[in-house]
């Protein structure tokens, strides 16, 4: 019986690392992450989501897009919420030709 690594069953069935298939799955996966970090700060101050927007300005249906990891955020909601529940987010930008 042969044992697989995580990376090698990722690479057979998602792509290797640098191609769209895989960036995608990344990409989206850290969508997901946000979203579960959001809901579970809104939670743990027992709020409801049309509460928090309410305190943060936002509408709801944003709220729900947050934690439900879409990719039609605007940063600045985005932000905008991270800012209300005291936690930052990292970008790194880079050029490539």
């Amino acid at each position: 019986m042969k044992i697989y690594t995580l990376e090698e069953v990722q690479n057979q069935i998602i792509g290797h690392r640098g191609t769209p298939e895989r960036e995608l799955f990344e990409y989206e996966l850290q969508l997901e992450q946000i979203g579960a970090f959001v809901k579970a700060a809104r939670k743990k101050r027992k709020l409801t989501q049309e509460q928090f927007g309410q305190d943060i300005g936002i509408t709801t249906a944003d709220i729900v897009t947050i934690e439900e990891n879409t990719t039609e955020v605007a940063i600045g909601t985005l932000l905008k919420v991270l800012a209300a529940i005291n936690a930052t987010i990292q970008l790194q930008l880079a050029y490539t030709e």
